[in-house]
């Protein structure tokens, strides 16, 4: 099991000492046997790479026996690396700020979402909106205790907004509310429920649209791959095989030269998904994972870190008090790619 301090090493300071240790010839411990990758949540096209890495033996092809396993509400990446139950896992950026926040021993290798997938739905035939202003008198859907709620609250502040002057409703798995108008828009991932909302909106003769505060200038780093320091610092020969693999993975299942055989991996897990629908979840996907111009590149910076979006998602959280003081989490980034 692993021990949790409340003073941790950052990451840019393992890393240094990775770096000493190999120029000294430092071999790591022995290699880690049966991996246990844990997911945010269960499986669907936001884990695409991860599914692809597994089924079509990159981690193998690095010598790693690896459990790929699905998260959802009562599985904690992070809990699970500070527990020792797992090795690597998927969090979002508010998880891991928090983490580290209470003293977890948490790095961060890759930043698999270039663009938060979380967006706003609405009919723009009954809601107009050409600027962040037109929220005004607008009844928004707001999962209490969600990052919705603090990516909405953000927004607010940002356009001078006053909380006041908005409804904030609270969001449960019903959408009913949004579905009779009761209220004008409705929190979804633009690359997962939407699709399969929006197509049954426009069966229904509805229009609908999509506000995405990233555009209105909120930036919230979403999915990224996460391990301990411990890991990164005694076994880094294999936190570079595990990286390796699954951003391999990863970049052959955006590459549209895959896309069928990437819906037909997929429907193997999600199989409750209609084939159609995964094979538009992906298009969206990709525009939501791959760097600009990463394909031309060969696809090398596929997984990149951006700093200064996370230390922007960081300051969102300050703001709010979801953290009592500032964490610096550009010493705990660490891309291995």
């Amino acid at each position: 099991m692993l021990s949790i301090h409340k003073k941790t090493i950052p990451a840019v300071m393992a890393l240094y000492l990775i770096i000493f240790a190999g120029a000294c010839g430092y071999r790591e411990k022995p290699p880690l046997d049966n991996i246990i990758y844990r997911l945010k949540w269960l499986f669907n096209i936001s884990s695409a790479g991860d599914i692809w890495a597994d089924v079509h033996g990159h981690f193998l092809k690095q010598g790693l026996t690896v459990t790929v396993k699905p998260g959802g509400p009562e599985r904690d990446a992070i809990k699970e690396l500070e527990l020792g139950h797992a090795h690597f896992g998927v969090a979002s950026a508010d998880q891991v700020i928090r983490a580290v926040s209470k003293g977890a021993p948490i790095v961060v290798l890759a930043q698999l979402f270039q663009s938060n997938p979380l967006q706003w739905i609405y009919r723009p035939d009954k809601t107009q909106i050409e600027s962040p202003k037109d929220l005004k008198g607008k009844i928004i859907g707001v999962t209490f205790g969600g990052n919705d709620e603090t990516i909405m609250r953000a927004l607010l502040a940002k356009h001078d907004i006053d909380e006041t002057e908005v409804g904030l409703f609270s969001v449960r798995y019903d959408y009913t509310p949004f579905y009779q108008g009761d209220v004008d828009l409705w929190p979804i991932y633009r690359n997962a429920q939407a699709v399969i909302i929006g197509n049954r909106l426009r069966n229904a003769g509805e229009q609908i649209a999509f506000f995405n505060p990233h555009e209105a200038g909120i930036t919230f780093v979403a999915n990224s791959v996460v391990t301990t320091q411990k890991i990164l610092s005694e076994h880094p020969e294999t936190v570079k095989k595990f990286m390796d693999a699954l951003l391999a993975a990863w970049r052959e299942t955006m590459d549209p030269a895959n896309k069928e055989k990437v819906v037909e991996t997929v429907h193997q897990f999600d199989w409750d998904t209609p084939k159609e629908i995964i094979r538009e979840q992906l298009e969206i996907t990709r525009d939501l994972t791959v760097p600009f111009g990463d394909f031309a590149r060969g696809g090398e910076f596929f997984g990149k870190i951006d700093p200064i979006a996370w230390k922007e998602t960081e300051k969102i959280m300050l703001d709010q008090k979801l953290i009592p003081q500032p964490v610096n989490i550009e010493n705990y980034l660490t891309p291995v790619y």
